[in-house]
C-alpha cells in the first residue's frame, strides 16, 4: 500500500508538538501506511489573547480545549498557538489570511492527500479543502497565478465550526465538495451541536459520526481503528463505534442523495 501523507492542523491554544502527542495511538495505529504531518499555527496566543475562553461555558481552560500541557515559558514547542484569533464574540478571523499563507507554502512542498483538524484546526482544514476546489477566490493563495496543490482527497474535521467571516463565507459559500468525515462529541460544550451545524449544511460530501465523550479526538481503540480505516480508504463503509445510538438530528452515514445535497440536513 502506498503511504498517505495527512496535513494534521492543532486546535486552539495547542500546537504541532501537543496535536502529535494527544494522538499518539492514532499515530502508532497508523503505521507506515499513514504519514501524519503536524503542523504548527502561525500565532504563539498571549494571555490576552486567551482571555475569551472563561466565556465559552462554566469551566472553560487549556485542558477544556485539549492543550492542558501548553505553557509558552518552558518549552516554545509547548506554547499555545491559534490559526487566526478567536474572539469572544466569534466573529472575527484577524490572521486568517496569514495561516492560509503559511499553509500555502506547506503545500507547494510536498504532495498530501487529505487534511485532518481538530476544533479551530478543524475549522481551518474544511476551508483549506474548500478553497483548493477554488483557489482563484483568494488570490494571494496562488503562487505566481497557480494553485500550490491538487484539490485534496478528502478531509476530517473533528469538532469542527464554521468561522463567522467575509474571507470565510468567499471561500464555503455555496458549499464544498471535498469528501468530509465530521466527528462530534455528543457533549462537547466548547463545540456544541448549534456551532457544528453551519459548517455540515456547507459540506455536500459528507459523513456525519457522533462519539460519546466531549471536545477532543476520541482515541479509544475502536475509534482508533475506524479512523485510521478512514485515511486509508475514505469511501469505506464500516460503520463508527456507536453508530447505531447516533445523535437523532444527524444520519450517521448519509445515503448517495443526501452526501451530495449541497443545501445539507
Amino acid at each position: 500500500m502506498t503511504t498517505r501523507k495527512i496535513l494534521m492542523l492543532h486546535g486552539y491554544a495547542q500546537s504541532a508538538t501537543i496535536f502529535s502527542k494527544r494522538l499518539g495511538a492514532l499515530r502508532k495505529a497508523c503505521g507506515k501506511d499513514v504519514d501524519l504531518v503536524f503542523v504548527d499555527a502561525p500565532y504563539v496566543l498571549t494571555p490576552v489573547d486567551m482571555a475569551f475562553l472563561n466565556t465559552l461555558s462554566n469551566s472553560s481552560s487549556l485542558e477544556d480545549l485539549g492543550a492542558p500541557e501548553a505553557a509558552a515559558e518552558q518549552d516554545p514547542a509547548l506554547a499555545p498557538r491559534g490559526w487566526w484569533k478567536a474572539q469572544a464574540d466569534r466573529d472575527q478571523t484577524a490572521g486568517l489570511e496569514e495561516s492560509l499563507a503559511v499553509l500555502r507554502d506547506v503545500l507547494a512542498k510536498d504532495h498530501y492527500d487529505g487534511v485532518f483538524g481538530f476544533s479551530q484546526g478543524a475549522a481551518m482544514a474544511a476551508i483549506l479543502a474548500a478553497l483548493l476546489e477554488k483557489p482563484a477566490v483568494h488570490p494571494p493563495f496562488l503562487i505566481d497565478g497557480q494553485p500550490p496543490h491538487l484539490p485534496l482527497q478528502f478531509c476530517v474535521s473533528v469538532a469542527g465550526f464554521r468561522p463567522r467571516s467575509p474571507l470565510v463565507d468567499t471561500i464555503l459559500l455555496p458549499s464544498y465538495s471535498t469528501r468530509t468525515l465530521h466527528v462530534l462529541g455528543k457533549t462537547d460544550v466548547i463545540v456544541v451541536e448549534e456551532r457544528s451545524k453551519p459548517l455540515l449544511e456547507l459540506s455536500s460530501n459528507k459523513r456525519v459520526e457522533w462519539h460519546d465523550g466531549g471536545h477532543f479526538v476520541p482515541s479509544k481503540a475502536p475509534w482508533r481503528n475506524f479512523i485510521r480505516g478512514f485515511l486509508r480508504d475514505p469511501s469505506m463503509s464500516e460503520p463508527a463505534p456507536g453508530a447505531a445510538a447516533q445523535t437523532p438530528s444527524e444520519p450517521a452515514h448519509p445515503t448517495a442523495s443526501e452526501g451530495n445535497n449541497a443545501d445539507g440536513p
